[in-house]
């Protein structure tokens, strides 16, 4: 028998709209203070300043920091889905048009949060549920739907394997502009690098295999 992973308890979660606002001013705190200094850096103590609020408000919503880190990494990855979503509905309807906007979308979600967003992509121990991987899997989604009506253009033997591939190359380029010591920044410079990023996808998508020969 499979073991389930054992999931975080959820949060308190709030029942009047007062207490909701409260929330939202204490998850918004977390997530300023994760992006500027990183989640180590983080403590109750600083949030509750930042936000306005006791420390013991923050303890009746969270039982500690690790409790509150959950909650913000499932705000920040649905935040982030949703903004994919959007992205690769309004694209232009073509092959390129999606490429485009799935390599300029996810682009724009590592640069908005810095360091933050590669970190929460990435399992937080055994005991915690990988909502990072879990958000892969639904970008990951979200780009197959929306190539879906285009997948005829694609000259590559297996399309859906190809478009596999070039999805993963446009993630791994992306994390690695964010955490490498000289990343694109800025908008000109980042719309230029989502560009060329979506113009090798489409390279690759487009050519057809080579003729492979059997080494002796």
């Amino acid at each position: 028998m499979i073991e389930e992973p054992e999931r975080p308890a959820p949060y308190r979660e709030p029942r009047q709209a007062r207490s909701a606002a409260t929330l939202a001013r204490v998850l918004q705190a977390a997530e300023d203070i994760a992006c500027s200094s990183g989640l180590e850096e983080m403590t109750i103590t600083g949030v509750a300043a930042r936000a306005g609020v006791s420390v013991g408000t923050i303890y009746r919503r969270f039982e500690d920091k690790e409790q509150l880190i959950t909650a913000l990494t499932e705000r920040m990855l649905e935040r982030r889905e949703q903004y994919m979503a959007e992205q690769l509905r309004s694209a232009e309807p073509s092959l390129s048009g999606v490429m485009d906007a799935y390599a300029h979308a996810l682009l724009q979600s590592f640069a908005d949060s810095s360091r933050l967003f590669p970190e929460l992509l990435r399992a937080r121990g055994s005991r915690s549920l990988d909502r990072g991987a879990r958000t892969i899997t639904e970008i990951h989604r979200l780009l197959l739907e929306a190539a879906a009506p285009y997948t005829d253009q694609i000259r590559r033997s297996d399309p859906q394997t190809a478009l596999d591939t070039a999805a993963r190359a446009i993630l791994g380029a992306c994390f690695h502009n964010s955490v490498r010591p000289d990343p694109a920044t800025g908008e000109a410079a980042r719309g230029q690098y989502a560009d060329e990023l979506s113009d090798m996808a489409l390279a690759y998508l487009l050519t057809p295999e080579r003729r492979r020969t059997a080494h002796t």
